[in-house]
């Protein structure tokens, strides 16, 4: 556990301040090098929820927006991202390989005996896996989402929530840097966060029905880890 001076010193919204800072002690670590820390989302929105916390201390305190205006720094993000990325991929195969028709053929071909030589590819999970980051961070350290689609989680409360991982409120680590007119900038006048609560999935539209969404997105979950 973080111990007790560690913890004391980044509270509230410097709360990912303490991964950074002393990894070795603290819950939920993937993996940590000298440049990233990549730890569980406590809080996760979705069934498999990662954060990519830069170490960097000319950028760990800055807005996303302004941090990858660096393209050297971006292009070292990004690359980590996609290892953190397969790493969130492989959980969900191992959570829902056995329920996916696309895993079928490669879970037959891994019970024979012999086994072939190469396995079929199966259901590309990566595909389920979004990369990046909120337009307005809830957190100060700069950090990346790693997280699958499904957005089946007990932790997604609200409309805010659910929003903040459903409308270009998320900002995919790839279309980085933004330019100086994307409207991605000004998440509060573009109003991303009070839309409509449509299906990620099917893109029914619930209006601020937010209990309704979840209960759709509980039979969505289903029929999307089968699929």
């Amino acid at each position: 556990m973080l111990s007790s001076s560690v913890h004391r010193a980044f509270q509230s919204r410097d709360a990912l301040g303490a991964y950074i800072k002393a990894p070795e002690s603290s819950p939920g670590i993937i993996y940590y090098t000298e440049d990233f820390v990549a730890i569980a989302d406590r809080y996760p929105k979705s069934s498999v929820h990662l954060l990519l916390l830069p170490r960097d201390p000319s950028k760990y305190r800055l807005h996303p927006f302004e941090a990858f205006e660096d393209a050297e720094f971006l292009a070292k993000v990004q690359a980590e991202t996609q290892k953190l990325r397969k790493i969130a991929a492989s959980e969900l195969r191992r959570i829902y390989g056995k329920f996916s028709v696309l895993e079928n053929a490669r879970l037959e071909a891994m019970d024979a005996d012999p086994p072939p030589d190469e396995l079929p590819i199966g259901r590309d999970w990566e595909q389920e896996i979004m990369c990046g980051v909120h337009a307005h961070p809830s957190m100060n350290h700069l950090h990346i989402h790693i997280i699958s689609k499904d957005r089946y989680s007990p932790c997604l409360k609200h409309r805010k929530h659910y929003n903040s991982f459903a409308t270009p409120f998320f900002v995919p680590i790839n279309d980085m840097p933004l330019g100086p007119h994307d409207p991605r900038r000004h998440p509060g006048r573009e109003g991303y966060l009070q839309q409509d609560l449509k299906c990620w999935r099917c893109g029914a539209n619930f209006d601020n029905k937010f209990t309704k969404l979840k209960d759709h997105l509980s039979q969505e979950f289903e029929s999307w880890k089968c699929s």
